[in-house]
């Protein structure tokens, strides 16, 4: 089968990431793109010799026109649930960026919109493509630490328009925050908005789909004059224990580039060992009784079908088989559980039990 794959909605600058992964597919084909504003679309056209009947300004016509298998989605936040349930009847499938959506009740809205068309909804968590990730939960789900007991998420990067798709670099102005979806709080913005729910939703793929009891966030709306936050903490209390995690716009590099300190990345610790594991290194260490001082484990280079989510998604649907980890809904639901308590418990000021 030549997977037939449309992009709809730019919002998102991830939206270039992930047609050059369509593009690049030997099975898939670009077949339209769409959004409201033309001028979002010209670098995906030109990078990837779209012809102008190719690029729509009406997702409509362009579902209608184009019959695409899969539809990538890239909108803002607070209209996840809204392109569901616009992108839902047409029969394709659907990967939607990060996050899950902008609330628990929205996340649901889309899991409802999918179910009566026996399409796949998944979500993509690009930290989920990192190798030191991988190898985490491969010697996780070996025994090699035992039981996970904590874990500890910092994350974040320069901000959120210091970069474009393929992390091109670029200098902001404050004209550019101000017409910024990530600086609007109605529009599903903020550092907890945007990265929380990597820590949360990857840390449930790391504690075996555990869920907290209870969760209590700070965010700091205070000292930089704007609408949303540019850092957060959030402390998440389980029957094993206490996980910690931390959102950061602002860090002193992006970790791309060089890894700011804090690192950016997680630390696990299990009843028999620990392992810390950053966003961009290829290897991870593991620290167990038989290696107190820690040992650098290499972490090998991801290959096709699981090193990027066009891939890994098209090979589950052809082999007719489930949507595992944090892209399955059940796991990027649990995270937005956290998420969902997160912000209303910084918003309170007080420890939340976890929503359901």
């Amino acid at each position: 089968m030549s997977w037939r794959i449309a992009g709809i909605n730019f919002d998102h600058f991830h939206m270039g990431d992930l047609l050059r992964m369509a593009h690049e597919h030997p099975d898939a084909e670009i077949v339209g793109i769409a959004d409201e504003d033309e001028s979002r679309m010209f670098e995906a056209r030109s990078k990837f010799g779209l012809s102008p009947d190719q690029v729509f300004t009406d997702y409509r016509e362009c579902l209608d026109t184009t019959q695409p298998d899969l539809v990538i989605l890239c909108p803002a936040p607070a209209r996840h649930a809204e392109w569901v349930e616009k992108v839902a009847p047409s029969g394709a499938h659907i990967l939607m960026e990060k996050p899950f959506a902008a609330s628990l009740a929205e996340a649901d809205r889309m899991i409802l919109a999918m179910e009566s068309t026996g399409k796949t909804l998944a979500i993509n968590w690009p930290l989920v493509w990192r190798r030191s990730h991988v190898k985490t939960r491969e010697v996780i789900r070996s025994g090699a630490i035992g039981e996970v007991c904590e874990v500890h998420f910092y994350d974040g990067n320069r901000g959120p328009l210091w970069h474009g798709a393929d992390k091109i670099e670029r200098e902001p102005s404050e004209e550019d925050k101000d017409a910024s979806w990530f600086y609007k709080a109605a529009e599903g913005g903020g550092s907890l908005q945007d990265y929380l729910g990597y820590g949360t939703t990857l840390g449930t793929w790391f504690n075996e789909g555990k869920k907290p009891v209870e969760v209590m966030a700070m965010w700091d709306l205070n000292s930089n004059g704007l609408e949303v936050d540019e850092h957060s903490i959030t402390v998440a209390r389980y029957e094993t224990g206490l996980s910690k995690f931390e959102t950061r716009w602002g860090t002193f590099s992006d970790p791309w580039v060089q890894q700011p300190q804090p690192k950016c990345g997680f630390v696990v610790k299990g009843s028999e060992g620990t392992v810390s594991s950053y966003d961009y290194d290829d290897f991870i260490t593991v620290q167990t009784p038989g290696w107190p001082e820690g040992q650098r484990v290499e972490a090998p280079e991801l290959f096709p079908p699981n090193s990027n989510p066009v891939e890994y998604l098209i090979d589950r649907i052809d082999a007719n088989l489930p949507i595992e980890g944090p892209l399955s809904v059940e796991i990027s639901r649990i995270g937005q559980q956290i998420v969902d308590t997160a912000f209303r418990s910084a918003r309170e000021g007080k420890a939340l039990p976890l929503i359901e």
